[in-house]
Parts: C-alpha cells; structure tokens; sequence
C-alpha cells in the first residue's frame, strides 16, 4: 500500500495532469470551433474540416474521460480511500499507481473488469 509521501507525489502529478488536460479540452473545443467557422470552397476543404472536426472531437472526449477518472481520484485521496481497489478492497500496488495514477482497481481485478466490458 502507498504510504502518505507517496500518495501526495501520485496527488501532485494527478492535479498536475488535471490542469493539463483541463487546458487541451479547451484548445481543442476552440479548435472545433474555428474549423466549424471556416470557409469550405469545395468538397475536398469540407471534408477536411470534417475529418479534422471528428478527430479533435475524439481526442477531446477521451481527454474528458481521463479528466473524470483523475477526479474521482483526488476525491478517493480527500476520502481515505485512495489506492484500494474497488472491487475487492486490496491494496493497489505502488508501481501501478504511478503508471496510472487514477487506477480505481488492482491488475488482476482490472483484468475481470475489462473482460466484463466486452
């Protein structure tokens, strides 16, 4: 288990990457927004704006995703409950915290988790 030096490291690097992320949602939404206001003079300028259009939007929701999840840690932090996995209430490892700092379940429970998703 994480002891509370390394918690408020993952802590840090987890508000570090919220702001981050916080900041591409934005550049990407204004993004959108200049593509959708630029002027299309034939098929080939429109299909490009939309593929470009379709491929911010993407990256954006994945961002909002990740974005939720770092959330739902630092509030796991505030509650006492960070790095225990959610599922069966074991320790996360240290080593997994800081490869995902948001990791809501331990590997092998992470494994059932995707199985299930599919």
């Amino acid at each position: 288990m994480a002891n509370a030096k390394q918690i408020e490291e993952l802590k840090e690097a987890l508000v570090v990457r919220k702001a981050l992320i916080t900041k591409n949602i934005e550049g990407s939404r204004e993004s959108i927004d200049s593509l959708k206001n630029s002027e299309c003079k034939d098929d080939y300028d429109f299909a490009e704006v939309s593929s470009d259009s379709f491929k911010e939007g993407i990256i954006a929701n994945q961002q909002i995703k990740e974005l939720k999840e770092i959330e739902d840690a630092l509030k796991r932090i505030e509650k006492g409950k960070y790095g225990i996995c959610e599922m069966c209430d074991e320790s996360i490892a240290i080593g997994r915290l800081r490869a995902k700092p948001f990791a809501k379940f331990c590997t092998p429970c992470r494994e059932i988790y995707e199985v299930e998703q599919q």
